[in-house]
Order: structure tokens, then C-alpha cells, then sequence
């Protein structure tokens, strides 16, 4: 990697909003997210006024933030660009609820000379183990502290977008219409819930929401949720014997029946898995959340039937329980959507080029914003932002990659003007 583009002007602006970024507590919360509540936690808003004070002092007039916390602008065309068809750019604002995001410390390494960095609470970033260290040698990388994540997902994007956007209104680069939209609750996976897509004009959009330098994405899992209540009979446990029926111990045998070589610890590449994610319950109900997820849509129909037949299976072994499966679809595999109009990947491909990087294409093991949006008829494939080990406290992120990102987002900008 071409560490000459370090010396970008906007580079400097470009990490200092980053770390900005990363500092502001962000993290989303699935439980109220799942009843509906977007944005699942006010901190959201904080950021949200934040990105809109910054898109207004660049002069950008039509920004708003909605009634559900998504950021919007829009940036019109310059003279002579006005039947240039617009484009939408998207990055999320909240971070994992899987480690702690308040009281984010970033840490800048410059010119990484590819050594192990001991972290706090006895994390070490060893590229002996994260082979992506040994990419970056010679590069500047920031990371957290070792005591919660960094929020490069998707703080990295967000920094790309709006390092992108000053370049464009400073510099006076010709374009057509630009759209941003800025969303809460990507986490949860209720990003889209409330996307005021009617506001936007954009018929095609791009996420920045991916990882490695040169990573575009056009598929993605398809995702589903199985929530399984198994209900026992509950008896003092002094009497129980013969009829008392332990919810709790029927959980445990149905959570030993999913198959050990499908979890997404023992899984890579296009294999799918069964994940489950929350637990709960006492005697009389027990409660387990399960995450599906797979590529192809048949085989998710057939993961959808296990998880009826283990937990039917289950309830045949203890005489007086009872189980309910409830599937819910989180988001679909937005491939087949993306090949319908391929003049957006083929876009994609010459902006990563002419940015100076090979285009890598590799499936996402999750779905972004994009994927759902996507799915909504807009298609929005997804754009690496130079985050690594997300959702985790040996989150890293390398600002070359990051302004490569800015680089591609330029790229894109002037081959829509070009049209």
C-alpha cells in the first residue's frame, strides 16, 4: 500500500475527526431497538446534533435530523451538474453493545513497525495471530485502549464521508447532487426501520461500512432471528418429584442439539451458522434469542426447520411442557438486487482503481445499512473504511486505508459528474 497519500492535505483532518468521533459514546441498545425504539438510546442523538452542527458550518443548507435520529443533507449540484443523477453516501452512528463504547480512549501509533502493541487488561495486538498488522507497517494506526472497543465501526465511515464532503465544498470539485444519511441503530439491525426514504433522489447509494483497504461488497448473509420459549412446570423443588419440568434444563439440552460445526466461531468464507445471542428464564420459562444466518435463501428455510425440530424434539423428552418458535426476518442477501443494475459495481470497481487499490471482493459475514436499503429498491453496495476487529477491544484502524476511503468517495463523486 502507497503510504504517499499519508501526505494528503486532508489527511490531518481526516484523523482528527476520527478520533473526535470515536470519543462520543454511541452505543445502541437491541433490547429497546427490538421494541421498536429508534434511536434505542438518547446518547445517539448527541452525536446526530453534532454531524448536523459540522455538515452546516461547510455551508450545506438542507440539513435536518428526523424524528427517529437519522441525519440527512443534501448537497446540490454545482452549475452545469443539475441533470447529473444524484448519489447517496451512508455510514451509521452507534456502536456494538458487545463491549463497552463509553469513555473510548484512542491510541495513535505512527509509522507502525509491525511489533506487537500491548493493550490494556492484558490485550496484546500481535500481527503473529491479526495477520492485517503486517499490511500496515510503516503506516499510522489507531486503536483503542484495551478497555472498550475504538468505533471505527462505523465512526471510520462517518469520517470518511464527511472528510470527503469538505474536500468537495473547499476545493469547488464540480458534481452532481450528493445525499448523505447518517443512521442510528445499525447495530441492532433496525438501521432502516425509519429511513426517511422518501427524501431522497439518489437511485443508487453507497455504505461505508466495510473493512480492509481495497474490500467492496456486494452480497451478504441473509439474516434471520428465532426466538424459542420452552415452558415447564414449575413445583417446589422439595416435592418435584414426579412432575416438575425445568424450562431452564430444556433450553440446555436444545442449545446442545445445534450443530457444533455451525456456530460462527467454526465457520468462514459463504459457510452460514446458528448463533445464540441471549439467554433468560427460570423454571417454569425459559427463553433463548438465536441468530440464523446464510447466504443462500433455500438453505436459511432449512435452518429455520432445525430449530422447529430440535426444539420439538426437545419438548418430546419432558411430558407436560410446551415450546413456540417465532422467525423473524432481519435482512436479506442483497446480491441479487445488485446484479439487476450492474453499472453500480462496475462504478465501484473503476473508483477503488483509480483511488490506487485492487479491488478485493469478499461476502459479508453480517449486513450493513446498505443491505437493507437495498432491499428497500435502493441498491447501495458496501465500501471498505479501514476498521478491523470490530466490536471487539482489539479494534484497530489504519488511516491510509481510511484515506484511501476519501479517495474513493472522490472518485465515485466524479465519475457520477462525468455521465
Amino acid at each position: 500500500m502507497n503510504y504517499e497519500i499519508l501526505s494528503k492535505d486532508f489527511t490531518n483532518g481526516l484523523l482528527e475527526r476520527f478520533l473526535r468521533y470515536t470519543r462520543q459514546w454511541t452505543t445502541s441498545d437491541p433490547d429497546r431497538a427490538d421494541q421498536g425504539i429508534v434511536p434505542s438510546t438518547d446518547r445517539q442523538w448527541d452525536f446526530a446534533k453534532i454531524l448536523m452542527k459540522e455538515l452546516q458550518d461547510l455551508g450545506i443548507t438542507e440539513v435536518f435530523i428526523s424524528d427517529h435520529c437519522y441525519v440527512c443533507a443534501r448537497l446540490p449540484a454545482t452549475a452545469g451538474m443539475e441533470t447529473v443523477p444524484a448519489v447517496g453516501f451512508l455510514a451509521h452512528m452507534d456502536t456494538s453493545s458487545e463491549v463497552s463504547g463509553e469513555n473510548v480512549q484512542p491510541q495513535v501509533v505512527e509509522n507502525y513497525d509491525g511489533k506487537p502493541l500491548k493493550l490494556k487488561g492484558g490485550a496484546t495486538l500481535d500481527p503473529e495471530l491479526d495477520t492485517k498488522l503486517k499490511l500496515v507497517v510503516g503506516d499510522t494506526i489507531i486503536t483503542s485502549d484495551g478497555t472498550t472497543l475504538l468505533g471505527s465501526d462505523d465512526k471510520a465511515g462517518i469520517s470518511i464521508i464527511m472528510t470527503g464532503l469538505h474536500e468537495i465544498v473547499q476545493k469547488n470539485i464540480p458534481h452532481g447532487t450528493i445525499e448523505i444519511i447518517f443512521s442510528p441503530d445499525e447495530e441492532t439491525g433496525h438501521g432502516m426501520d425509519f429511513v426517511p426514504i422518501h427524501w431522497l433522489t439518489a437511485k443508487q447509494c453507497y455504505t461505508f461500512d466495510g473493512s480492509t483497504g481495497g474490500e467492496i461488497e456486494d452480497e451478504c448473509f441473509n439474516a434471520w432471528k428465532s426466538e424459542v420459549t420452552f415452558t415447564g412446570k414449575a413445583k417446589h423443588t422439595g416435592y418435584a418429584r414426579p412432575d416438575m419440568v425445568n424450562a431452564t434444563i430444556m433450553m440446555a439440552d436444545f442449545l446442545s442439539l445445534l450443530p457444533r460445526h455451525e456456530a460462527p466461531e467454526t465457520t468462514d468464507n459463504y459457510q452460514g451458522f446458528y448463533c445464540p445471542m441471549d439467554l433468560s428464564g427460570h423454571i417454569e420459562e425459559a427463553k433463548v434469542s438465536i441468530y440464523l444466518r446464510d447466504f443462500n435463501a433455500e438453505s436459511m428455510e432449512r435452518r429455520k426447520q432445525t430449530v422447529e425440530t430440535l426444539a420439538n424434539a426437545v419438548v418430546a423428552k419432558y411430558r407436560g411442557s410446551s415450546v413456540q418458535v417465532t422467525h423473524t426476518m432481519q435482512y436479506l442477501n442483497m446480491k441479487a438486487k445488485l446484479d439487476q443494475q450492474p453499472h453500480i459495481m462496475e462504478n465501484l470497481v473503476k473508483a477503488v482503481r483509480m483511488a490506487g487499490l485492487e479491488p478485493i471482493f469478499r461476502p459479508i459475514r453480517g449486513g450493513t445499512d446498505g443491505s437493507r436499503l437495498t432491499e428497500l429498491g435502493i441498491p447501495c453496495p458496501n465500501i471498505f473504511t479501514g476498521g478491523h476487529n470490530f466490536h471487539s477491544r482489539m479494534e484497530w484502524a489504519s488511516l491510509s486505508q481510511m484515506a484511501y476511503g476519501v479517495l474513493t468517495l472522490l472518485n465515485l463523486v466524479a465519475l457520477q459528474a462525468d455521465k
